[in-house]
C-alpha cells in the first residue's frame, strides 16, 4: 500500500514538473548562475589566509594562517572604518525606512489619483540616478556658490559661506540626506503594497465609530504593516556594514578622512592600490561574517518576540 502511493506521489510529482518545465528550467538556469557568480568565488576567501603574491599564483602562495586579521585588529585605521562604517549604515538604516514608511503612509492618505500618481512616479525617479550623479548635484548644491550656501546668505542665517564638506561632522548627515533623497520614493513601494492590501473594510468601520486620519494610521495602518516592516527590517540590518563606497569615495576628501572611510574604500586601498589582496580579501570576510551574524540576531530576536521573521 505504502509502495502504490510512492509511485503515486511520483507520478504527480513527474505530471507537475512536466506541466510547470519553462519555470524548472528559469530555475535550473537561475540556481546555476547562483552557484557561478556567488558561491563559486568563495574559493577566492582562501586569499585571506596566504601571503598571496601575483607572481607565485592562488595554489603557489605561502600559508600564514591568521596573520592577515591580527593585523587587522591591530589597526587604528581599519577599527576607524568599522565605527564609520557601523555608524553611517545605523543612520541610513533608521531614517531611510522612517521615511519609506511615512512617505507611504502619507502618499495613501492621497486620495485623488491624479494628485497621487504624478508623486509617486517622480518619487522614484532619484533611485534610477548614478550615485556619480546624485553625488554631482550634492557638490553643486553644496558648493561656496551652490543654492544652500546662497539661500542661508540671503536669509541671513550666515555670513560666509559654510564649507560643508571640510566640517567633518557634516558629513555622515550629507550621505544620510544623500541616501534619503535617493532612496525613500523607491522603498516605500512595498510599504505602499502593504498598506493597500489591508481590508478597506476596517477603515469604513473606524470611521462609523468616529475616528479621524491620525486614529486609523495609528489602530490600523501601522499595525497592519507592522509584520512587513520587521522582516524588511532584519533584511536591511545585514546591510549595516554595507553603508556605501561611492558616495564616500566621491564626497570624501583628505579634511573628513577621519570620518569618510569605509571598509569597502579600506578593502580598495589594501587590495588594489597597495596589491594585498590577501588583506582586502580578510577586511571582505570580516564583513560577510558580521552580516550575517547581525541577520540572524535581530531574526531570532524577533523569534522570541513572537514576531514575524525570515526563518
Amino acid at each position: 500500500m505504502a509502495g502504490d502511493n510512492k509511485k503515486k506521489g511520483l507520478a504527480v510529482t513527474k505530471k507537475e514538473l512536466i506541466k510547470q518545465k519553462v519555470l524548472v528550467i528559469w530555475t535550473v538556469v537561475f540556481v546555476i548562475y547562483g552557484f557561478i557568480f556567488y558561491y563559486l568565488p568563495l574559493v577566492g576567501w582562501l586569499m585571506a589566509f596566504q601571503n598571496y603574491k601575483n607572481k607565485t599564483g592562488f595554489f603557489h602562495s605561502k600559508w600564514v594562517g591568521l596573520t592577515k586579521f591580527k593585523f587587522l585588529f591591530s589597526d587604528a585605521t581599519f577599527l576607524r572604518t568599522i565605527r564609520n562604517t557601523f555608524c553611517m549604515g545605523t543612520l541610513n538604516l533608521i531614517f531611510t525606512t522612517v521615511m519609506a514608511i511615512v512617505f507611504a503612509i502619507l502618499l495613501n492618505e492621497i486620495k485623488s489619483s491624479k494628485i497621487k500618481k504624478p508623486i509617486q512616479t517622480i518619487s522614484y525617479l532619484p533611485h534610477f540616478l548614478s550615485w556619480i550623479i546624485v553625488t554631482g548635484i550634492l557638490s553643486d548644491a553644496l558648493s561656496s556658490t551652490g543654492i544652500v550656501n546662497e539661500i542661508l546668505h540671503n536669509i541671513g542665517l550666515v555670513k560666509d559661506t559654510v564649507p560643508f564638506f571640510s566640517i567633518p561632522w557634516l558629513f555622515w548627515p550629507i550621505v544620510t540626506f544623500a541616501h534619503l533623497w535617493k532612496e525613500t520614493g523607491w522603498n516605500a513601494i512595498i510599504y505602499l503594497s502593504a498598506i493597500t492590501s489591508i481590508d478597506p473594510s476596517l477603515y469604513e468601520a473606524a470611521s462609523i465609530d468616529g475616528a479621524g486620519r491620525w486614529d486609523k494610521i495609528k489602530h490600523i495602518t501601522l499595525p497592519g504593516i507592522k509584520s512587513t516592516i520587521i522582516v524588511l527590517l532584519i533584511m536591511n540590518m545585514g546591510n549595516l556594514l554595507n553603508a556605501g563606497f561611492e558616495v564616500q569615495y566621491l564626497l570624501g576628501n583628505g579634511l573628513v578622512k577621519s570620518v569618510s572611510d569605509t571598509i569597502d574604500i579600506y578593502v580598495l586601498t589594501w587590495g588594489i592600490s597597495q596589491n594585498d589582496y590577501s588583506l582586502g580579501t580578510a577586511a571582505g570576510i570580516f564583513k560577510s561574517v558580521v552580516s550575517i551574524a547581525i541577520i540572524l540576531l535581530a531574526n531570532g530576536a524577533a523569534k522570541r518576540a513572537g514576531e514575524e521573521r525570515l526563518f
